[in-house]
C-alpha cells in the first residue's frame, strides 16, 4: 500500500511544491501539465492494454463471471451518479461543483484497485479479474456520465 498510494502521494506533493516554488502557476498549468498530459494517458493505456492481455483468457472463457462482476458494478456506479447528482441540484450546487462531485462519487477508483489486487493476489487472481473487468466497465460508463452531465448542464 505504501508504494501505491503513500510514495505517488508524497511524490506529487513535494514536486507540486517545488515546481510551484521555481515557476509560476501559469507555468505550472501550461507548460508542465500540458507536456505531462499525454505521458499520463500513454501510461494508462499501457497499464490496461496489459491487464487485458494477462486477463483476456479469463474474460472470454467466463462469460457468466464476468456478468456477476460487471452487471453490480453498473448498476452502482449510476446509482452513486444520480443520487449524487440530484442531491447536487437540491442543494443549489453550481454545475462546475454539482458534476465532478457526482463523477468522484461514482468513481471506484479501479486504478488503485488493480495495483493492490495485483500486489496482493497476483496478476492471475479472482481479485485482478474482478478489477480489469472494472476498469473494462467503469470507463464506457464513466464516459456516458460525463456526456451526461455536459448534456444536463445549468
Amino acid at each position: 500500500m505504501v508504494i501505491f498510494v503513500v510514495i505517488p502521494l508524497a511524490a506529487g506533493y513535494l514536486s507540486n511544491k517545488y515546481l510551484l516554488k521555481s515557476k509560476d502557476e501559469q507555468w505550472f498549468k501550461d507548460e508542465f501539465l500540458i507536456r505531462l498530459k499525454p505521458i499520463s494517458i500513454a501510461a494508462l493505456l499501457t497499464t490496461l492494454v496489459l491487464l487485458f492481455a494477462f486477463q483476456g483468457d479469463k474474460i472470454v472463457d467466463t462469460p457468466m463471471d464476468i456478468l456477476l462482476i460487471a452487471v453490480p458494478l453498473t448498476i452502482q456506479t449510476y446509482f452513486i451518479f444520480f443520487l449524487t447528482w440530484f442531491i447536487g441540484r437540491y442543494l443549489k450546487l453550481q454545475h462546475s461543483i454539482c458534476a465532478p462531485s457526482a463523477m468522484i462519487g461514482a468513481s471506484n477508483f479501479f486504478e488503485l484497485a488493480v495495483a493492490v489486487a495485483i500486489s496482493l493476489f497476483g496478476l492471475n487472481s479472482g481479485a485482478s479479474l474482478a478489477t480489469v473487468v472494472g476498469v473494462l466497465i467503469e470507463v464506457p460508463v464513466m464516459l456516458s456520465l460525463v456526456a451526461l452531465a455536459n448534456r444536463w448542464r445549468y
